[in-house]
């Protein structure tokens, strides 16, 4: 190959290289006109190469060089002085108009004897990175709000517990454990402490123990370095870093095996990790949050969950109550559920009919709130009015409250002939269910009941219950 076809060849596979890049490159002579642009250039500027070629870099209309508008001339441009610029953020005006977010870097280019030849500078767009941070930042705040503390329905005194309970605790950074059936909200405690804690600007981040192998969930916590086994193929951080001054949600703790825990134990006393596969040790700054559904006691004495473990980790206990122990919430929770399912759908669905909220309120819910939550977006669904009515309801609800009417025979205090009512043992179960059937007219339960209006107030109130079932 002579040396004019070499050199030809050189430049015909340098072109195809520039021209294959996605970030925009293009050069300047010495003269400050632009000689060369490639196809990257062209897409993020709008100018083809045929209308670039020629002209000096003005035409982009940089919002940044070296702190200033884009000099009219190169003879004011300062790259030829300081000979490089740092890589900087700033905005390129397109052709059409529109400003385009990139990230430059400019470099002057000299022959041996140190004679300028021209300038090289690269583009790259960053349109959709910043879009990428905008949708982040705004799922953050979407997440905040979801996780504040008026989104954690009730008004009994079991759930006033809790508010008080996630409050001291948002306060403190104390390792918190809580506890609760499934469907009881614990992950939505754990955001309410994380978003109204000093740690709110960092990240929350949840991990399942349940949902992981013990090598996966420790390469998952801890990461882990290339080669460190089979299918490792790069470096990995795991969850502990990512964390980074936030706040990290261990949600079924009590899944966690032996090798886990001990792991888990070292990293809490210690406050420092090691990557699998790796002895360096990271010292990392978290608040830990853990949860389960099952007694971690009773593990602890059947030897299926360490001791020292469980001290480390019940510091500041929660412990969330199953939504059959504050039932008088539910009638809360169905407003909120209608709000958020009219505003999801686009109905206008008003309330419920009596004999709805009767089934639910006898209904003994061993889903919880998670379990509402669904019977109510089962019943959009199928509701056709501004009113849900039984049949919307789901099958296994409707068939359980008739099972628990018939074992009843119709002895419910309001099929009773009302000379009788007086003989009840009025319960707050009783009463609720009472109210439902009644919408909320506390003389209406009165007269049923056989007592006064002001024994029904009497009542609500020592058994905290709100004096209108939409509050």
């Amino acid at each position: 190959m002579s040396l004019k076809t070499h050199e030809i060849w050189n430049h015909r596979f340098l072109s195809r290289i520039i021209d294959s890049m996605a970030d925009g490159v293009f050069t300047m002579d010495s003269e400050g006109k632009i000689s060369s642009w490639n196809q990257a250039m062209e897409r993020i500027s709008g100018y083809t190469a045929k209308e670039a070629l020629g002209r000096q870099c003005d035409l982009l209309n940089c919002s940044r060089c070296f702190g200033e508008n884009c000099p009219a001339n190169i003879e004011k441009c300062r790259i030829f002085i300081q000979e490089h610029i740092e890589v900087k953020e700033c905005q390129l005006r397109h052709k059409d108009g529109h400003d385009v977010p990139v990230i430059k870097n400019a470099s002057v280019v000299k022959d041996e004897d140190g004679v300028i030849l021209g300038v090289v500078e690269t583009v790259t767009d960053v349109t959709e990175l910043n879009q990428a941070r905008q949708r982040a930042e705004q799922a953050a705040l979407r997440l905040g709000e979801i996780h504040r503390l008026d989104n954690i329905i009730g008004k009994s005194q079991a759930m006033r517990d809790v508010f008080t309970a996630i409050k001291a605790a948002a306060d403190s950074d104390a390792t918190i454990i809580i506890q609760g059936e499934s469907g009881t909200g614990k992950e939505l405690v754990a955001g309410a402490i994380h978003f109204n804690s000093m740690r709110r600007d960092k990240p929350l981040i949840t991990v399942n123990c349940s949902a992981l192998s013990e090598s996966l969930l420790e390469s998952e916590l801890f990461g882990h370095t290339r080669g460190a086994y089979t299918g490792a193929i790069r470096d990995r951080i795991g969850r502990f870093e990512e964390t980074a001054g936030g706040t990290l949600f261990l949600d079924e703790i009590g899944e966690l095996s032996p090798f886990i825990q001990v792991k888990l134990l070292r990293v809490l006393q210690e406050r420092e990790i090691e990557r699998v596969g790796e002895s360096r040790k990271r010292k990392i700054d978290i608040r830990l949050i853990t949860a389960t559904h099952q007694d971690i006691y009773k593990l602890v004495s059947q030897g299926n969950f360490r001791e020292d473990l469980y001290y480390r980790l019940k510091v500041f206990p929660i412990t969330i109550p199953p939504l059959r122990r504050h039932k008088e919430d539910i009638p809360l929770l169905i407003s909120h559920f209608v709000r958020i399912m009219n505003k999801k759908t686009g109905k206008q669905v008003m309330d419920t009919s009596r004999e709805v909220m009767r089934t639910l309120m006898d209904h003994d819910w061993p889903g919880n709130v998670r379990e509402l939550e669904n019977a109510i977006e089962h019943a959009f669904v199928l509701c056709k009015t501004d009113r849900i009515e039984l049949k919307d309801l789901p099958l296994e609800i409707r068939q359980r409250g008739k099972g628990r009417a018939a074992t009843k025979n119709n002895s419910s205090p309001e099929n009773q002939p009302r000379q009788h009512l007086k003989q009840i043992n009025l319960t707050k179960e009783n009463l609720l269910a009472l109210l439902a059937d009644c919408t909320w007219n506390k003389a209406e339960v009165a007269r049923r009941v056989g007592v006064s209006r002001t024994a029904i107030w009497k009542y609500m109130k020592k058994w905290d219950i709100p004096l209108q079932g939409d509050q």
